[in-house]
């Protein structure tokens, strides 16, 4: 029996786990995966960090190509991501339908978080959100990053403040029962990034991990996928 070790975006958790459930029973091999901001797992796998699956954003995963970490010709795109609003399970749902709105919110929350921009997509559609909203200097007393979108859905789920609000991707909003996706960005602020996985240059368990890579990115995925809050060009 072998086991696979995966190193993925948090965007991509949700639908890992489901794959990997299936990949377990059908296999008999075993899969551990560990999940969190995309430059965050971009560093373990720079720094030697044992892995056979590789999941981040599809510019990621190319650079990781370019260094010879990921093997050339593996890429298998899985789908895009939007980035979208949440509150609490039970509080009402503020208005994102537009720029004008969502601004107004964004300016009357007590609290808004959001995945570290240092390590995270999301943290950088955030902030690049709020500088074209031009809120930056109101709401950056208000703003709490977190190492990734599911550590700011959790705190999210369990606070008790009120008008509080998290902006992450989609995908990281949906799995969590206890938080409710208000909804997606309006067009005109959304950015949507592709993401991608790979086959590491130095896996150990590479038929393992090919097996896995083509579970992930076959078609009969795409429901899953597409449940997870991933969208498809075709």
């Amino acid at each position: 029996m072998a086991t696979i070790r995966i190193l993925s975006g948090g965007a991509a958790q949700a639908v890992v786990e489901k794959i990997a459930a299936e990949f377990q029973r059908a296999t008999g091999n075993d899969v551990s995966a560990e999940f969190s901001a995309v430059g965050a797992m971009k560093a373990k796998i720079v720094a030697g960090e044992p892995v056979d699956v590789v999941i981040l954003t599809a510019a990621l995963v190319d650079e990781l190509i370019v260094q010879g970490l990921v093997a050339a010709g593996s890429r298998a795109d899985l789908g895009k991501v939007g980035t979208g609003v949440a509150v609490r399970a039970g509080t009402p749902l503020p208005d994102v339908s537009n720029g004008e709105v969502l601004r107004g919110n964004m300016l009357a929350a007590n609290k808004i978080v959001c995945p570290d921009p240092a390590v995270a997509t999301a943290g950088k559609v955030v902030m690049g959100l709020v500088e074209r909203l031009g809120i930056t200097g109101q709401v950056r007393d208000k703003m709490q990053f977190f190492p990734n979108g599911y550590a700011a859905m959790r705190w999210l789920a369990a606070s008790a403040g009120t008008l509080e609000m998290g902006i992450t991707q989609i995908t990281e909003i949906l799995p969590n029962k206890n938080v409710k996706l208000a909804g997606p960005l309006p067009d005109e602020l959304q950015r949507k990034t592709v993401y991608s996985a790979g086959l590491a240059a130095r896996a150990q368990q590479t038929d393992a991990a090919k097996d896995f890579l083509a579970r992930l990115s076959s078609l009969s995925a795409r429901p899953i996928l597409a449940g997870a809050g991933f969208e498809f060009d075709n």
